[in-house]
């Protein structure tokens, strides 16, 4: 049954784990709890493991650390120690978590990463494809993790989630395949999709079945259909056949908000099936993975833009994790609002859309921006298409100003363009130019659109740009680095609509 939720996530080492010393103090032990409780967060997702041990006791895995002594990174033997303080105490680090939450009101999902585990049997891994060449094997060697062909692979991470089912007070199972692009070996994966589904049946029913009544089950999965089908995931089928409550779309290396992401097959699968899906809000703006020389955090406006977009397409409920740490009162301003579609509907919003991932891209997960003209062709419209929630015409009395932002590099003003939305020309427009941020301003520079009489529509949008003459002497083309729709919102009408009320 679909269900809202606003989820926060935490891996239990960046913002935890890592950064506090031993003998970790109780009020410390609960943060991860206590910094999102109070706004609109209802259920709290935590990482149980990383791939090389699991942070809790367990019994069935390899605890975190266990297999590291002597340590040689800080922030291990913390991790270790402090986990190791608590369990002398009597406590176990898990459940202090699970109880913390649900003092707050807040339901606690354990978040099991399937791709690898401590102590896993080096012959148990994926392997490259035989197809593949030097380039491929060098970007996608960091995905291949563990083949779930292997029956010992299954078993333990059957048991390692039967435990946390069973053993832990958890109100929810979440199954992680979202970390790697293939649980099977590439060139075997297709043969191996039923072994799966299989497994993940097995699973639904094993935690439907504990002791002290059933709790949803749901999945982490790849962005896209095809990403998920060639890592042997066939999640349409198990959403037909109502093996998981939830499902989550998202692509570990990108962890760079996506306000397009190709959400709409998973939206419409999930509903025929009555299950929820919850749109993941990526933390960064940009990062070194497109080029930005540091991470830039998401802001209110962005974050809101995107949340927007994933409401206004379907999606149940919103999920987010690794904002601006320590969380403070402008995180947890908008972690409150993020729970609500009408403070985000008519707030103002910025677009920015995703820069392109190299790795991401070989994998399936591409991005229109940058986009290279290379040279000038006056019949040759080179298109950009984004989403927009807001509705231009619906609320044009209550919109103060909408702004396009585009940044290219090795343009000049002696160039001629044409840009036109959705099919009408934008020379009518308000053009502001300007120097480019984080380019040098002699290779780069801005065209701001204040939008009047041409704007974009509620929904699908598309941008195209002609470059149709260069100056004399210069050849070549231009690249269009960065695109931002930036809309804002007021309590009285601006611009054309102001006029027009003024005429009345």
């Amino acid at each position: 049954m679909r269900r809202r939720r606003t989820i926060y996530y935490n891996d239990a080492r960046h913002y935890y784990l890592w950064v506090f010393e031993p003998p970790i103090h109780l009020k410390d032990a609960w943060r991860p709890i206590d910094e999102i409780a109070g706004t609109s967060i209802d259920t709290f997702s935590y990482g149980v493991e990383r791939g090389d041990g699991l942070f809790y006791p367990s019994r069935v895995g390899l605890m975190f650390g266990a297999d590291k002594r002597p340590f040689h990174m800080a922030h291990e033997w913390r991790a270790w120690q402090s986990m190791q303080s608590l369990i002398q105490r009597g406590l176990d680090p898990l459940q202090v978590l699970i109880d913390r939450a649900h003092d707050k009101g807040l339901d606690f999902f354990a978040s099991l990463r399937m791709a690898g585990y401590g102590g896993m049997d080096q012959a148990h891994q994926t392997r490259p494809s035989a197809s593949w060449n030097q380039n491929q094997r060098a970007l996608l060697a960091s995905t291949l993790r563990a083949d779930f062909a292997h029956e010992e692979v299954r078993d333990h991470q059957f048991a390692v989630l039967e435990e946390l089912a069973t053993r832990y007070e958890v109100d929810g199972i979440e199954l992680d395949f979202a970390f790697t692009c293939f649980y099977f070996n590439p060139d075997e994966a297709a043969k191996h999709i039923s072994t799966m589904t299989k497994y993940v049946d097995e699973i639904s029913r094993m935690v439907r079945q504990r002791p002290g009544g059933s709790i949803p089950v749901g999945v982490r999965i790849l962005p896209t259909e095809e990403m998920c089908l060639r890592a042997g995931l066939d999640v349409r089928t198990w959403l037909q056949q109502g093996l998981v409550d939830f499902v989550v779309p998202l692509f570990y290396p990108v962890m760079v908000l996506d306000p397009d992401m190709p959400i709409d097959w998973i939206v419409q699968a999930a509903h025929e099936a009555d299950a929820s899906v919850y749109g993941m809000l990526q933390p960064y703006v940009r990062d070194e993975y497109t080029g930005s020389p540091q991470r830039w955090y998401a802001d209110a406006e962005i974050l809101r833009a995107t949340a927007a977009n994933f409401w206004a397409r379907g999606v149940d409920g919103l999920y987010t994790w690794f904002m601006h740490w320590p969380l403070e009162d402008a995180e947890r301003r908008m972690l409150t609002e993020l729970g609500d579609p009408d403070l985000i509907e008519e707030g103002d919003k910025r677009y920015v859309l995703r820069l392109r991932n190299q790795a991401a891209t070989e994998l399936g997960y591409d991005a229109n921006l940058p986009l290279e003209i290379e040279a000038a062709d006056p019949e040759r419209r080179h298109a950009i298409p984004f989403y927009i929630a807001d509705d231009m015409a619906g609320a044009a009395e209550r919109i103060r100003r909408v702004r396009l932002w585009i940044s290219f590099s090795n343009l000049v003003s002696g160039d001629q363009l044409g840009i036109f939305l959705n099919g009408d020309s934008l020379a009518g427009e308000v053009c502001l130019r300007d120097f480019s941020r984080g380019i040098g301003p002699a290779s780069a520079y801005t065209l701001e659109f204040h939008l009047e009489k041409v704007r974009p529509i509620k929904g699908q949008n598309l941008l195209e740009i002609v470059l149709e003459k260069r100056p004399d002497e210069l050849v070549g083309g231009v690249i269009v680095q960065e695109m931002e729709i930036t809309v804002e919102y007021g309590p009285y009408p601006t611009g054309l609509a102001c006029t027009r009320s003024i005429r009345a």
